[in-house]
């Protein structure tokens, strides 16, 4: 069975900004769910905020192994009902990839647990380089020590998130800064990855190493099948000694 894949976009950049839609003209979500859907082992769906239910109802969710959300201006225009159901999602086992400004997002301060949208930016225009700072891991899998990009905007330390459970990429900037560019955590069943390149007025979803990082992230990331749902109770009983233990009653 194919990994079934929906790419989330708000959709709002380009719609209204002339340089985001000569870059992508189409959509951002367009642009990713293109050159995913090269890959016969997926599936591959787009979704955005101005669709009913902010473009994810349940039934989209059940059908999907991997989530991308790609959010920027329009983070508090998503339904707190549809966070919560992807963040439920996640715990059952939904993979989850977050993309550059859904760092701010509901679902990925939630995923977080605290407000993770404290960084450092500069729209300059510079270059990116993007180190492979665990090479073991399958997201690097066929990337070189440290890649390129062009032209991008400056994230830097500090960021607000807690310790990754793997830290994959670290990025430098010409003027000196540093950044966790690419990191994943685990919640529940499920796993979550965030990579922080992807500018909407620089084309860098077009490039080969950026389109690798994600499609091994989607592999790594995809829902196991028929793993068992996890079931959450309020007021589970404490467990308490055993007679033999030598415990008075």
């Amino acid at each position: 069975m194919p990994i079934r894949v929906t790419v989330w976009n708000e959709f709002l950049h380009e719609q209204n900004d002339e340089k985001v839609r000569a870059v992508y003209p189409l959509g951002i979500h367009q642009a990713i769910a293109e050159f995913l859907g090269r890959d016969a082992e997926l599936a591959v769906r787009t979704a955005t905020l101005g669709q009913p239910d902010n473009g994810l109802p349940q039934a989209v969710l059940d059908q999907t192994d991997v989530l991308l959300w790609w959010g920027h201006m329009g983070h508090q225009l998503v339904d707190d009902m549809v966070v919560e159901r992807v963040y439920q999602a996640v715990l059952d086992g939904m993979g989850l990839i977050v993309l550059h400004s859904g760092h701010a997002s509901k679902i990925f301060e939630k995923i977080c647990g605290m407000p993770s949208h404290l960084l450092s930016w500069q729209e300059r225009g510079e270059g990116e380089r993007v180190f492979v700072i665990n090479p073991a891991h399958p997201i690097a899998a066929g990337l070189p020590q440290y890649f390129e990009i062009p032209k991008t905007e400056v994230y830097s330390e500090y960021f607000s998130i807690p310790a990754p459970d793997s830290l994959i990429f670290l990025s430098w900037y010409p003027s000196g800064e540093v950044f966790r560019s690419g990191f994943t955590y685990e919640r529940g069943r499920g796993k979550i990855f965030y990579f922080s390149p992807g500018h909407e007025t620089y084309p860098i979803y077009k490039q080969p190493e950026v389109q690798t990082v994600l499609r091994n992230a989607v592999r790594w990331t995809a829902r196991t099948p028929n793993a068992p749902r996890i079931v959450y109770r309020a007021n589970t009983p404490v467990l308490r000694p055993h007679a033999d233990m030598g415990e008075n009653r």
